[in-house]
């Protein structure tokens, strides 16, 4: 199905990804079309947030612009809401500030 049979209200940010960004806060019980299929939101969803593009199953990698965010932690449905409590990061830490490492110039 196209994106074209998706609601403006939910944007499709790379081809790759399996979550969609809500553009508008979607209240609970709204319905949504996500590439053609009528959705009943279970959650609020505010702006911004991630929404499942597709039914996803425990542990599958969330994409958003074509790269890996994290995973969900278990299965969820279409259109259901992607944030802390099924969704974890798998970004890991690359630095750590430490302000006593800095450089002076003399």
């Amino acid at each position: 199905m196209s994106s074209s049979s998706t609601d403006p209200r939910l944007i499709l940010l790379t081809p790759q990804d399996n979550c969609l960004i809500a553009a508008a806060r979607l209240d609970a019980g709204s319905e949504v079309m996500i590439e053609g299929e009528r959705v009943t939101l279970a959650k609020t969803i505010d702006l911004g947030h991630k929404v499942a593009r597709r039914a996803l199953v425990q542990d599958e990698k969330v994409l958003r612009y074509g790269a890996v965010i994290g995973h969900v932690t278990e299965a969820v449905a279409r259109g259901a809401h992607l944030h802390t409590h099924n969704l974890e990061s798998d970004y890991l830490p690359t630095y750590t500030h430490d302000a006593g490492h800095a450089f002076v110039h003399h």
